[in-house]
């Protein structure tokens, strides 16, 4: 598997890059949004690892100029800025995963090796486009996990107060496609 990782902290992305290749991924770099669409092009990743923030410019706009190149690409947006509001919005440019840094190996290989074992009768579960309310509860739902449960704490890290929390995690929305 090929896998794009477009980061400006180099520090960050040698070492992720390293632990990547650890397990027979493809690994190249690149850290500037002019970069990013010139290595998409010569490269032609299978997945794309995109910081939330290049050198001072937001990543989001090169989320619809590569999924346009390489429709069937995944991308996976990467932010130590992690919010509700970029998740959703990340997820209506199209980018397949959102996480949150730093993120462990095994996170990130779940991702990697989920997105790539997905069987044709298990695709038809999978809606092509979250709602604003379904990005946001799986974004919850990672939060707590990386909490291990505690809602104070997921709650902390999502700047929200617990019993806000609380509400949303009762208020499931429907993962089902509306024909």
């Amino acid at each position: 598997m090929k896998v794009l990782l477009i980061e400006d902290d180099c520090a960050y992305a040698s070492v992720l890059a390293r632990r990547l290749s650890k397990h027979q991924l493809h690994v190249e770099h690149c850290e500037t949004n002019t970069d990013a669409l010139l290595m998409v092009r010569k490269f032609l990743p299978d997945v794309i690892l995109l910081d939330m923030y290049l050198a001072g410019d937001s990543g989001l706009p090169l989320i619809s100029p590569i999924k346009h190149l390489l429709p069937n690409s995944r991308i996976i947006l990467l932010t130590g800025y992690a919010s509700i509001a970029t998740a959703v919005e990340a997820i209506k440019l199209g980018a397949d995963d959102y996480l949150a840094k730093p993120i462990d190996t095994n996170t990130l290989l779940k991702t990697l090796k989920v997105s790539n074992n997905i069987t044709a009768d298990e695709q038809i579960l999978i809606p092509d486009k979250l709602s604003a309310e379904q990005a946001e509860w799986e974004y919850i739902q990672q939060v707590l996990k990386a909490n291990e449960g505690n809602i104070s704490a997921a709650a902390r890290h999502l700047s929200m107060h617990r019993r806000t929390l609380q509400r949303k995690l009762k208020k499931r929305p429907s993962f089902h496609q509306k024909s």
